[in-house]
């Protein structure tokens, strides 16, 4: 099984990216200089943390193997590491990408994590 590292990332967002064939990243992203993912043990937090009440989202399941040394874990919330991309990611990364809808009491229902 593959590495997987995930990416929260907002519907039309993502679109874009599949019609570029190519994800540049979100303004965040843009800004800080790399793409910011999470571990699936971090994804429920970064979901909370950054997307609190946020609806029509995806998630987004990367095989970290796939990304070569553009990818580097560094130490960020909570001084754990996390999996920044130095680079665009290339599509033919991504094992999948599923809906992360609002429950009934507004958090996100994940699918189950790798």
């Amino acid at each position: 099984m593959a590495a997987l590292i995930y990416k929260i990332c907002p519907r039309p967002l993502w679109q874009e990216a599949e019609a570029l064939g190519v994800f540049k990243g979100a303004p965040v992203d843009q800004a800080d200089g790399y793409i910011h993912f999470s571990t699936a043990e971090q994804t429920p937090e970064t979901a909370a943390k950054h997307f609190s009440g946020q609806d029509d989202l995806v998630l987004v399941a990367v095989d970290a193997g796939m990304l070569g040394e553009a990818l580097r874990y560094e130490i960020s919330r909570g001084g754990q590491p996390f999996p920044h991309l130095y680079a665009p990611l290339p599509l033919d990364a991504v094992h999948w990408v599923r809906p992360l809808p609002l429950g009934a009491d507004g958090a996100h229902q994940f699918p189950r994590l790798a």
